[in-house]
């Protein structure tokens, strides 16, 4: 329904609705009447279909009723979650003044707004990942980036000096924000927002140019960080790096109102800090999630992840994200982790206390906002009671960041003095109903308790001492809604009563009369509940802004256990799981032995060893390794277990290996797997194409690259010519020169390694006899010398006659005959009906039994052996 403020006949609350309306057109409105969020018109009949609320209707004046429906205020936060979650945005319009003193309609404002990237609450925030809000400036020469998320006050800005949509995209990837904004001009990047949309899932808003203008945003920085020049805080050379941040600050004032100083500082990240890691690699290394579900579970970051505290889950998640390429970085987060994982005790000890330490980030976030409930303080407070300990066990540690993070861990036993001394012990959720205030914190306030607590004893002293001053013995103290609380005289006293006694009703058999000591006492009893729950909010408010006011304190002291965490995680994950530590160097040499791959070895569990592998890799002689071998042996196990030992190494953590050494690399570029992109109408080879000339245009000499199978998305020749072509390119030192594994199903490949001295052959080891097959796991010298491929098809389950046929048009190519289509029927032995009657002639072997009675023991070696028993135990537990 089309309806404005100006519209004739409105209420005059309906008019202030539309008042308000009028500015949040694209936002759900929740107006405040008394104990309920109310929605009007269109917000009304969306959110009660979206929420499953009964639609009513209000009389507003107009010939129609306004369509309406209505949440109770105090349980309002899951109506919100799911209207965030489906990517709305929620105003929230309060009463701002008494109803008691309200001339006329109450005044309401909007005093905030929920989108999915301003998100507060704890139900609707992810515990474990940050909640990032994107502002997007681009000029035609690149772009600016400011990620922030409020809820922990970081704020993270990136300056890409290419219009390329590929690094926006990766940046995008890397952060995985909720919500973005951006300028005009970034319109155009349909590619871009079609990957927001149908990747990221996030919301994305256009917003006005103003707030983008280099003047403007530089204004408004100043303004907030309170400094004197962009120069000093590093942004001078990064213009749209301002301009990003300027519409940042413009939209969170805008929806926040309050709290936006909860954004204390940036950080300003060189992309020369951190490795180059593209969406593709994230997705194929399954850094976070793994590709098949989504979840967690067979990431790397779910073998690494032993964090305690919500902080330092973000945190873990943030260096797997960014691994370093500062050999320095990388040497003092060893370090810490090294002197954790050799101190047990330490470690343990230190395990111990985090696991008290709560969510200090955002909880000083929404202390901030004037969000945190009082039982939310108490939260803070008990984790602050764990920082004295804490400094305790780290007193003696040695090593660079340790120390460091020794001295940044503020005990802030003020704050939490204060906390304790304010706030009882179990406090109700919300302040509004009173019972925060501990007794004894203000005086006022415990008068007007104990006022009210002793109110009946405190009329009975006083009439206890009327009756001895007057003489009157009957004189009693009584109470009605009409006069209040008074003194009762029956007719045979009332010669007795003094003058100051000021009557006010005369009954048949009695007189009633008020004092001045009465009735004041009969105020301050009424007053007494409204006035202390006044109180009780002002002194809260104290609180909170006392509390506010150690923001930097807080903030400094929870990075500084976010930290802690991680290493102290990284360094239990180690020693549990028997990892060394990486010598990190520049000399452009990835030298690993016994390699294990870290989240496979973690899946299989100990009853079923993992086969570790070497890597020799350099820009000299084994700056190429061409794999060969059949699939589902392992190739693209054993590439991606290098990617991730370097990528581990860079983070800072231990490695599955005998040892490591690796030289740093600038980036991780991946090409595995195939798909079409249907949506595009790009084809596999397409896809593959693409992705390929990508990795090429970002890939340095300092770079590793991870290739499986190029070329294999079209015809034998033309994708084996492709393949050899793009090896040769990186082959060239003045081309990319980069470290590269590839592995590859074109035999004739392996010829290069005569003709080019940087190319050196390896295959997986297979044990062939007779028709079956065997992986044995282990990365050997030399090129493969079958592709094994009937082989395998007959592992993975193929029809007998289909493998039989195969076979014999193999031998008719191998032999240049011709082959015509097969009339020979191979017979296939058909798997033996259960019989139910037992055979008194004795039971036929089983297939475990077969297999046992036809194996030569003395021709297997001791992995074979280890192998069958494996293939054979998986064979009786599918049969149980």
């Amino acid at each position: 329904m089309e309806v404005n403020a100006h519209t004739e006949g409105l209420t005059p609350m309906m008019r202030q609705y539309f008042l308000i309306k009028e500015k949040h057109r694209d936002h759900i409105v929740f107006f405040r009447l008394g104990d309920f969020y109310e929605m009007f018109f269109d917000d009304a009949l969306f959110a009660s279909k979206q929420l499953g609320l009964t639609l009513t209707g209000r009389d507003c004046g107009l010939n129609e009723r306004a369509p309406m429906c209505g949440i109770p205020y105090h349980s309002c936060d899951s109506y919100i979650a799911k209207l965030i979650k489906g990517g709305c945005k929620v105003a929230i319009c309060e009463q701002v003044e008494d109803p008691v003193f309200a001339k006329g309609v109450v005044s309401r404002e909007v005093v905030r707004v929920i989108t999915p990237g301003t998100v507060l609450e704890d139900h609707l925030l992810q515990e474990d990942a940050n909640n990032f809000l994107c502002s997007i400036y681009y000029d035609l020469q690149g772009f600016g980036l400011a990620f922030a998320d409020i809820s922990t006050g970081e704020v993270n800005l990136i300056q890409i000096d290419s219009e390329q949509d590929m690094l926006l995209i990766n940046e995008l990837a890397r952060y995985a924000p909720k919500e973005v904004i951006f300028n005009k001009v970034f319109l155009e990047k349909k590619q871009v927002a079609k990957y927001m949309r149908d990747k990221l899932c996030c919301t994305a808003d256009l917003i006005e140019d103003e707030p983008f203008e280099r003047e403007a945003a530089g204004q408004a920085i100043l303004a907030h960080f309170q400094r004197e020049s962009l120069e000093e805080m590093g942004l001078e050379e990064k213009p749209r790096c301002i301009r990003a941040l300027g519409g940042l600050l413009a939209y969170l004032k805008e929806t926040q109102i309050d709290g936006t100083e909860r954004l204390m500082s940036i950080n300003l990240l060189e992309e020369s800090r951190f490795m180059n890691l593209d969406l593709g690699t994230r997705a194929n290394l399954e850094l976070l999630e793994n590709v098949r579900t989504g979840e967690k579970r067979g990431s790397l970051l779910w073998v690494l992840d032993d964090t305690k505290t919500a902080m330092g889950k973000r945190l873990i998640r943030s260096y797997i994200s960014q691994p370093l390429i500062n050999p320095l970085e990388v040497e003092k987060r060893l370090n810490a982790v090294e002197e954790l994982c050799r101190n047990e005790l330490l470690e343990a000890d230190i395990t111990a206390e985090l696991g008290g330490v709560f969510d200090m980030e955002r909880l000083i976030t929404r202390v901030v906002y004037g969000s945190a409930t009082p039982r939310e303080y108490k939260t803070l407070e008990a984790a602050i009671a764990r920082l004295p300990a804490i400094k305790v066990v780290l007193r003696d540690v040695k090593s660079n960041y340790l120390t460091q993070i020794l001295k940044e861990i503020d005990p802030l036993d003020d704050v939490r003095e204060m906390i304790s001394r304010a706030i009882v012990d179990e406090p109700p959720n919300s302040p509004k109903d009173g019972g925060v205030i501990r007794p004894g914190f203000h005086e006022e306030l415990d008068h007007l308790r104990d006022l009210m607590g002793n109110s009946r004893q405190i009329l009975s002293d006083l009439e206890a001492r009327e009756r001895e001053k007057t003489g009157i013995k009957n004189l009693k103290i009584s109470f009605n809604k009409v006069f209040g609380y008074y003194f009762e005289v029956t007719k045979s006293y009332l010669n007795m009563v003094p003058d100051y006694y000021i009557r006010k009703q005369t009954l048949a058999n009695c007189e009633r009369y008020i004092i001045e000591e009465l009735k004041d006492l009969e105020n301050r009893i009424l007053s007494a509940q409204d006035t202390a729950v006044s109180i009780e909010q002002q002194l809260f408010q104290k609180v909170r802004a006392e509390t506010a006011r150690q923001l930097h304190r807080i903030q400094l002291t929870a990075s500084a256990i976010a930290r802690l965490d991680v290493f102290t995680s990284f360094a239990r994950v180690s020693r549990t799981n028997r990892y060394v530590r990486p010598v990190i160097d520049i000399s452009d040499t990835i030298h690993i032995q016994n390699g294990r791959h870290p989240v496979v070895e973690q899946l299989l569990g100990a009853g079923a060893p993992f086969v570790p592998n070497d890597a020799l890799l350099d820009v000299g002689e084994n700056q190429i390794c061409i794999i060969t071998g059949p699939n589902m042996a392992g190739k693209s196990t054993y590439m991606r277990q290098t990617a991730l030992l370097v990528l581990m190494a860079q983070i800072g953590c231990f490695v599955p290996a005998e040892s490591a050494r690796v030289g740093v690399v600038d980036g991780i570029f991946t090409r595995i797997g195939a798909s079409d992109d249907l949506s595009t109408g790009q084809s596999t080879f397409m896809v593959e194409m693409v992705e390929v000339a990508q990795i090429l245009q970002g890939a340095t000499s300092k770079s590793l690259l991870i290739l499986d199978e190029i070329g294999r998305g079209t015809s034998t020749y033309d994708g084996m010519s492709i393949a050899r072509a793009v090896l040769e390119y990186i082959a060239g030192p003045k081309k990319v020169g980069a470290k590269t594994m590839f592995a590859t199903h074109y035999h004739e490949l392996t010829e290069m390694e005569n003709e080019l001295d940087v190319v050196k052959n390896y295959n997986i080891a297979c044990k062939k006899r007779g028709e079956e097959l065997t992986f044995l796991r282990k990365i050997v010298r030399g090129g493969a010398d079958e592709s094994y491929g009937i082989e395998v098809s007959k592992l993975a389950g193929i029809p007998d006659w289909i493998v039989k046929r195969a076979r014999a048009i193999l031998e008719d190519l191998e032999n240049n005959r011709p082959v015509k289509v097969g009339k020979k029927r191979f017979k296939v032995q058909k798997e033996p009906e259960e019989d139910l009657q037992i055979s008194l002639a004795g039971a036929q072997p089983s297939e475990v039994e077969q297999q046992l009675r036809d194996i030569d023991l003395n021709t297997f070696t001791p992995i074979e052996a280890l192998t069958l028993l494996y293939q054979i135990k998986e064979k009786v537990s599918k049969k149980l």
